[in-house]
């Protein structure tokens, strides 16, 4: 069974930055692309990041690109979500979610976790 945990949302101030976190178990980590969604209130779920098995490839979302960084560690089993200059608008549940391919579309994810919420007051 495919386990996704995510951890590091929270309330925090425009302008400042947060670290989400991503715990994998269960499958071969390594194997397969992970990526970063977002959902706010009465909205559909959005594209944030993804970035290839290796870590060698990313791709972002035009509203983040330049403010948020998607990294992983294939030892840890983990991906990360680095986010900086963070807006009101940031403000979402925030999903991983694992794929055969680095992909925007979340139909193209098999494995999803229960989300971590960030909250950016202005």
């Amino acid at each position: 069974q495919v386990q996704l945990v995510e951890s590091g949302g929270g309330l925090v101030q425009a302008g400042t930055s947060l670290k989400l976190s991503c715990a994998a178990s269960g499958r071969t980590f390594s194997s397969y692309a992970m990526g970063w969604f977002r959902q706010a209130p009465g909205k559909e779920r959005e594209f944030v990041a993804a970035i290839n098995w290796s870590g060698s490839s990313a791709l972002y979302a035009n509203s983040v690109k330049g403010r948020f960084t998607i990294s992983r560690d294939n030892a840890k089993n983990t991906v990360s979500l680095q986010m900086n200059s963070l807006k009101p608008e940031d403000t979402a549940v925030y999903y991983c979610a694992s794929g055969d391919y680095t992909r925007q579309e979340p139909s193209e994810y098999d494995y999803w976790g229960q989300g971590t919420q960030v909250t950016v007051s202005s």
